[in-house]
């Protein structure tokens, strides 16, 4: 999935250089071009059940409509035109014009101009959580009606958004991990928790995000240290968080936003161990590199994008048969295989072997970021992380 991280962004456009730079997507997003082509490889790899044998029983063919939809650009749009737009356009009748999305929150601000010249320059986007979180907060996003997403009822809880009066603002699009990493002929041994990352023998080795919102350290050391990440509910909770992680400031030898630079340096072994994307990490070492992805005991990085619906689009019908499409178990597995994604539903309802599913996911419960924090105290956030970690 070369899609996403950003700063604030959902890894989409980093992994695709665009996926997270803010989830980055700087993430999917910064620096995702090398993650690129090796996505381009996984998504030529391995052999899928044509999609157009499935049935729909819930689909009103709907001929000469079109549905804009906007996702991460680069690769990660490439494969879904390549992938999914044309299956479902066939088993709709709904035809699917492509919207590359800007990365940051440079999309949101244009639909929210848009939207209140009552203009739609996407119908449904696929959306960061930290953008997901501040259109919520305008208002931006038609409420879903659930009777008409049946599928997305096997959408993990925590990948549903929703508004204060319980109304679903968001649905769960893609998915994807932040692991800790390690050099294998550096570490011989994988380690099993992200205490490594602290351990003093590590000194002047690690390479970590550059951000606060789009690292998620601040959730690493709430769930290694403080028993999960409640602790980051209160100001004393986020400064005993960021007094911990300042503790492994010496082993850290780069704050990385390219990710390119980093993976360079973990395949090299200058940089021995530090996070990063699991899929990518994992393709490369298919590729032959001395590199391996963990889920450490405390969970990996969970981080992800959710489809929203503009309410100035007059398509709100067809995105709904959109959005309940692609929360179907096969075209879950379908976005596993070919871009790399993390299944948003229960991985039992797919048809992932458990080498695919190993890929892109794990069964141990994840760490999920704190999307709330990096809205509501995103620059008391950005001060303190400047003071006490990369200052």
């Amino acid at each position: 999935m070369r899609v996403r991280r950003d700063a604030q962004n959902a890894r989409p456009q980093g992994k695709v250089k665009s996926m997270n730079e803010t989830t980055g997507k700087q993430g999917l997003h910064t620096g995702q071009t090398a993650g690129v082509s090796r996505r381009a490889v996984l998504a030529g790899a391995g052999t899928v059940a044509a999609v157009a044998a499935i049935g729909f029983p819930n689909i009103v063919r709907a001929q000469s409509k079109t549905l804009k939809v906007g996702v991460y650009g680069g690769y990660f749009k490439e494969s879904f035109e390549k992938h999914i737009f044309p299956d479902f356009s066939k088993a709709s009748g709904i035809t699917v014009e492509p919207i590359a999305e800007p990365t940051g929150e440079a999309w949101l601000v244009q639909l929210e101009q848009a939207a209140r010249a009552r203009q739609a320059p996407a119908d449904v986007s696929m959306m960061s959580q930290v953008a997901m979180l501040k259109g919520m907060s305008a208002e931006l996003w038609a409420p879903f009606d659930m009777s008409k997403l049946p599928n997305a009822a096997k959408v993990m809880p925590h990948l549903i958004n929703k508004y204060p009066d319980g109304k679903v603002s968001g649905v769960g699009a893609v998915s994807w991990y932040i692991t800790l990493v390690t050099n294998t002929k550096a570490y011989p041994q994988a380690p099993e928790s992200w205490a490594a990352l602290w351990d003093p023998a590590n000194k002047d080795k690690l390479g970590l995000l550059a951000l606060v919102s789009n690292s998620f350290l601040l959730e690493v050391t709430a769930a290694t240290f403080f028993g999960g990440t409640k602790h980051l509910d209160t100001e004393q909770g986020l400064l005993d968080c960021f007094k911990k992680l300042a503790e492994l400031k010496n082993n850290v030898k780069l704050w990385y936003r390219d990710e390119a630079q980093f993976e360079a340096s973990l395949k090299s072994g200058e940089i021995p161990m530090g996070q990063y994307y699991h899929d990518v990490t994992g393709l490369a070492a298919a590729d032959g590199n001395p590199v391996r992805s963990t889920f450490p005991k405390e969970g990996g990085i969970n981080d992800s994008g959710s489809w929203a619906v503009s309410r100035a689009s007059k398509a709100g019908d067809l995105a709904h048969v959109f959005v309940d499409y692609m929360c179907q178990p096969q075209i879950q597995a379908l976005l596993s295989r070919k871009v790399g994604t993390a299944p948003t539903i229960d991985r039992k309802l797919t048809d992932l072997t458990d080498k695919e599913f190993a890929a892109v996911s794990s069964d141990i419960p994840p760490i999920i970021p704190r999307y709330d924090l990096y809205q509501s105290k995103s620059d008391w956030l950005n001060q303190k992380w400047t003071e006490m970690i990369v200052g």
